[in-house]
């Protein structure tokens, strides 16, 4: 037998997996929200017009992966935000195995930021993630959610939302006041 005859295994990709498009490839219509300068960072998502509490506001869109790429593609999104003036990681966990890479244009809900005091949640609905309102929103209102950060990498993410209650990072709710104690320890051994 020749070399050619050989069976080979199939170095085919998968084809990419989008979540939230339809057949054509297309994004959905968000009626309730906008893009627009945002004073907490760049740019943001801001209401169209009044969003009553509960209301599905937005999907999260983009390509489906697994974790092990979703990690190579944080690092890769990270290093990017240092040198460019960018969101840093737009990739949004799913499931234990699944992640969200939501760095496309056309996913608009990418430029929702971070607030301490937020006017939505990040859901999963049936594998899908949405931002839903925890409040009645007026038009023109900033659209924002809790990020979730660990805490472990606190000082990586300064917080800007100039919200009343702002911890000054980007650090889940109920890691709050284990950064305020790490923040108090730091602070004395400066002094």
């Amino acid at each position: 037998m020749g070399k050619d005859s050989k069976s080979k295994k199939s170095s085919k990709k998968k084809a990419p997996k989008y979540i939230g498009l339809d057949k054509k490839g297309n994004p959905p219509e968000f009626p309730y929200v906008r893009t627009s300068t945002s004073a907490i960072h760049n740019n943001g998502l801001f209401a169209a017009q009044d969003i009553p509490e509960e209301e599905y506001v937005i999907q999260y869109l983009g390509e489906l992966i697994k974790k092990k790429t979703a990690t190579a593609r944080a690092n890769d999104q990270h290093d990017r935000s240092l040198v460019e003036d960018v969101g840093a990681v737009y990739i949004f966990e799913l499931d234990d195995k699944t992640d969200i890479d939501g760095n496309f244009e056309w996913n608009i809900a990418r430029l929702a930021n971070h607030s301490c005091s937020p006017n939505c949640e990040a859901q999963n609905v049936d594998g899908e993630i949405w931002l839903v309102a925890l409040r009645d929103i007026k038009e023109g209102e900033e659209i924002t959610f809790d990020y979730g950060y660990a805490l472990e990498h606190w000082k990586d993410h300064p917080c800007l939302c100039g919200s009343d209650n702002c911890v000054g990072h980007i650090v889940r709710k109920e890691d709050w006041d284990k950064l305020k104690k790490l923040k108090k320890r730091q602070k004395k051994k400066r002094a």
